[in-house]
Parts: structure tokens; sequence; C-alpha cells
């Protein structure tokens, strides 16, 4: 095995694949690429195919490009570009060399094309959709030669050079490869090369009247930036066949060391959809707030409800890579993120739900300082301090009037309980609205049990969180949960109507007064709640997004 071939890293078929081509000496270095077409936000089934991309290219020490497939103007803008490239830097990962655009590369496609003609190898087309797929058969059926197909390679170099210029309309006529129409192989019944569309491109402007189809431009793209593997999800498995059929009809491409295609199985998460023309419909139809609402399983998304970009590459690494299709369970993402945020994240308390305490033995109009751990594993990230006084808050199921059974260890009346990090309370009574909902709870103080137990034996198993009143901050918090109630809504044609009307919901609670200058994004554990983040989308508003529970409760 050659140098440059890792050996820490755990062995899938694709790493196995770039040994042997080193080992070969068909390659002397590894080349990469990430090619996202700039038509949606990217979501973490890109994040998969970031990372490995990506992380093979560090690890073999080879190079990769990020690359725009930017060829369907209709469907791009420069928003996606702009979003992607901040996606990937976040994701910890850096492209080589500048950024490429196939959009780059228009004028050697149209080359390419040219010299496909002049091989008896492409041929324009005017069937219009209906007709062509008559002519293209069923997989039982082999499809039929178009009417088109033995144009002189003299009058099909002209009617090309008339798509150019903008003589025909749009869907009049295509640039089609000339392969074979009874294929089993669908994609290699003479699939189009070149279709006309009067859009105005995000980077070209209104230069081109015509634009190379996906899987022209794809592969091409790839061996003029000399990528050596070009790794794609499942779906594209069949079309390896064109792929390698026009590399190795372009003289330019067609050695040994050309670029080969190689297909993993995509992500496909429990609870949420990953294609993005769905995406899309949710954002358009305005059932999410946008690209980034943080129940989507987008980057932007999932970054401003608080997952982190190591939690996501660990993710990534615990999934693997293989060629089985699989349903992955939301409790992998989860669980990626809690172990992340357990070990990084500081320690707060916030009520989410309040009602007020009144310590009745506390005298008035004193604030006492006590001071608790940053993070209880870890002594060097220090102390914050907390108050106490009189007056506070509780989270409301903190409370009943009588503990439902032996098991509650949370306030009632004449049963004791300790405030975190500080002393330990009886209930004594409480106050309703006219509703019967509990707004006040009276209780008294031990003033001995400040971070000790009771000296006369007394045992209280309870814990609960609390905020002082007097200097608690007012804030947002928006609890997230699945955004579908089935485990895969995609598979549903109506898939919309499947949404959970509980993914959301806001409650407004109170903060420690440390957290008023909170940075967005940075995460927090709000101790017994779960860990939360503020909110990257808002000014001077102190809104907290839950990112996940502190355990899987969900069922």
């Amino acid at each position: 095995m050659s140098d440059n071939t890792p050996i820490e890293k755990p062995i899938n078929f694709i790493r196995h694949q770039l040994n042997d081509d080193l080992d070969s000496g068909l390659h002397k270095s590894i080349q990469t690429r990430f090619p996202p077409e700039p038509n949606g936000y990217l979501h973490i089934g890109h994040a998969k195919s970031i990372c490995l991309n990506f992380g093979l290219a560090q690890d073999y020490k080879g190079k990769c490009n990020l690359r725009f497939d930017d060829t369907n103007p209709a469907k791009e803008d420069a928003e996606f570009v702009e979003s992607i490239k901040n996606d990937v830097e976040w994701l910890g990962f850096k492209w080589d060399g500048e950024i490429q655009y196939s959009s780059n590369y228009f004028l050697k496609f149209y080359e390419y094309a040219i010299e496909l003609i002049n091989k008896e190898l492409a041929y324009v087309c005017f069937l219009n959709a209906e007709e062509t797929r008559e002519y293209r058969g069923t997989l039982k059926q082999a499809g039929k030669d178009s009417p088109y197909r033995q144009t002189s390679v003299k009058e099909n170099l002209d009617l090309l050079a008339k798509m150019k210029e903008g003589k025909f309309s749009e869907g009049e006529c295509v640039l089609r490869a000339k392969i074979d129409m009874a294929s089993p192989f669908m994609c290699m019944r003479d699939p189009a090369l070149y279709r006309i569309r009067f859009e105005k491109h995000h980077q070209t402007g209104n230069e081109w009247r015509i634009y190379p189809m996906y899987d022209f431009a794809h592969c091409i793209s790839d061996a003029i930036e000399g990528v050596t593997h070009s790794l794609c999800t499942l779906e594209f498995q069949n079309n390896r066949h064109l792929y390698d059929w026009i590399l190795e009809h372009l003289d330019g491409f067609n050695k040994p060391n050309r670029p080969h295609q190689y297909e993993f199985s995509r992500l496909n998460l429990e609870y949420t959809v990953m294609s993005k023309r769905k995406l899309q419909q949710l954002v358009e139809d305005e059932l999410v707030s946008g690209w980034n609402d943080p129940r989507l399983p987008t980057l932007s998304g999932l970054r401003r409800r608080g997952y982190t970009a190591a939690s996501i590459r660990d993710f990534v690494e615990r999934i693997g890579i293989s060629k089985v299709d699989s349903m992955t369970d939301m409790k992998i993402l989860e669980d990626a993120v809690r172990d992340d945020l357990n070990v990084v994240a500081p320690r707060t308390m916030g009520v989410i739900d309040p009602i007020r305490v009144i310590i009745e033995n506390y005298p008035e109009n004193q604030v006492e300082t006590l001071q608790a751990p940053i993070h209880p594993q870890n002594e060097a990230m220090g102390k914050r301090d907390i108050f106490f006084s009189r007056e506070l808050y509780i989270d409301k199921a903190d409370f009943a009037e009588i503990a439902p059974n032996k098991k509650f260890k949370r306030l009632a009346i004449d049963k004791e309980v300790r405030l975190r990090n500080a002393y330990v309370i009886n209930a004594t009574s409480f106050d309703t609205d006219f509703d019967g909902n509990i707004t006040t709870v009276y209780a008294t103080y031990d003033p001995d049990t400040l971070g000790k137990n009771p000296t006369d034996g007394r045992k209280v198993k309870g814990v609960i969180h609390f905020v002082e009143a007097s200097k608690a901050l007012k804030a947002e918090f928006r609890l997230y949960d699945r955004l579908f109630t089935l485990e895969n809504p995609g598979k549903n044609d109506h898939f919309e109507q499947l949404l959970n009307p509980n993914s959301l919901v806001v409650t407004y609670g109170f903060v420690e007064p440390g957290m008023k200058d909170t940075t967005p994004e940075m995460a927090y554990q709000f101790e017994r709640e779960g860990y939360f983040c503020r909110d990257n989308q808002a000014s001077d508003d102190l809104i907290f997004n839950k990112t996940v529970s502190l355990r899987d409760t969900w069922k």
C-alpha cells in the first residue's frame, strides 16, 4: 500500500477502491469534488457527501474542489451559491483552489458536442416531449429510432449552431446522443445532451440560449478538473453507463486514468424529507419559516437549531458508507449532538413554563449571591453567579398539590425539595387564578442546607431548577419536535398533509441574568430541560431554540 494511504480509518468499499488505484499506479494522487446544483439549500444528506469527498482528500493527502453544477438556470440562484459556500465552510472544510462552475466550461461543452456530431454520435431531434416518450419504449420494450437520427453531420452542425443562436423556440428541438435505442438502460436510449432555455444565468447572464444536460456536463467537468474518483449516490448508478460512454468517445478524455464514477447509498432520515423539491415546496407554501427553519434537515436549519458542525461530522462517521439504502434513525443524529454538547456546553438554568414561588421566611429586599459550576465535569470552566431571594420562579411541572406517587421527586405541599445549587425548601400553600391554574406557591427554606444535607437526618431526594425573580431575564423558548408524524413521509404523495402540528411549541419564561449577552448559536445546557442555543435570526430578543432533550424520551 502506498505511503499516502491511511490505515487508521474504517475501511469501506470506496477506500478499498482508492487503495487499489494507488497501489496499481493508476493514480498517483486522489482528487475528489463536491458538485452541488445551486437550486436549493444543502441538507444533511449533502453533509454525508461533503464529509466523504473532503474527508477522503484530507486522509489521502489529495485534493477536493467545490464545483457548482449550474446547468439549469431556471432553478438556480446566486443565493443558493452563497448558502452552499457558507455550509461547506461551517462544516469545517476548505476546497482546493478557486471555486469552479460548470458554466465556466460552457464553450468547451459546446465544442465537445460538435466533436460528437462529427463522429456521427449526436444529432438534433425535433420530436416533442410526448413523441420522445413514445419512441423511447419501456423497460420491457425496446425503443425505436427517431426519424431525425440519420440527419447528416453537416446539417446537424448547422442545426446546433441555430440552436445556439436562439433561432428555435424552447422545446422545439434538442441535441441527442446517438447510442442504442434498444439498450436495457433507459438513460442510454439516445439521451438529450443540450436543450434550449431562454433564461438568464446567474453566472453567464444572457450569453447562452442552449444549456447542457447535467449528465453531459458533469462527467466532462470532472475530466477537465482532473477528478479521479467521482462519488455519487445510488440513484445515479445506471447513469454511470452514460458517464463512461461520453468520456470514452471524446478524444481528450479516453484514457485509463480518466474519472470513474462510484455510487454509495444516500442518507434517508426519519420524520423528514430529503428531496430538494419537497423542501422547496414546504418553503414556498410557507409551511415552514424558510430554508433555515430549525425543523428542516437543511444544514442552515440544523445550525440555527443548535446542532454543531462537530456533531454532524460525527453523525456521518457513525452511519458509515455502504451500498445499502436504508432509513436512518433520528436517534443516531440526536445522540451525536448530545455527546458533543454534553462535553462543551456551559450549564445554566431556564424556567420554560414559570410559576412564582414566595419563600415566606426569607428576608424581604435581600438578594443572595451563590455560586454554581459552569460545567460540573469540567472545573476548568469555572463558576457562575446565581441568585436567591424571597421570590423565585420554578417550572409549573415541578409542583403538584399532592405528590402523585412515591417516585415523585419534585415539590408538593408538605414535601421538601432542593433548589439546584441552593437551599432545601418546603411548600406550604398555593394560589390559583379563576380557571384553577396555579400561579403562586408559598414555601419556607432551611437556611442550614446550602451545600449540605439537613442536620437532623431528613432525606431530600428531589432537585429542581429555579431562577431568582428580581434579576431574571424574560426569554422566549422555541421547543422543536419531529416535523412529520410518519417515519417516511416522502413516500406519501401528499406528504405536506402529514406535518406534525406540535413540531413547534413557543413558551415564555425566564433565564439567569448571565444569559443577557449570549452569542447566537452558542450551545447551553438548561439544567434538567435540554440543550438550547440562542436563535441566530433574532436581534436583541432573548430567543432560545431547543436543540435536543437531555435524553431520548421521544415516542
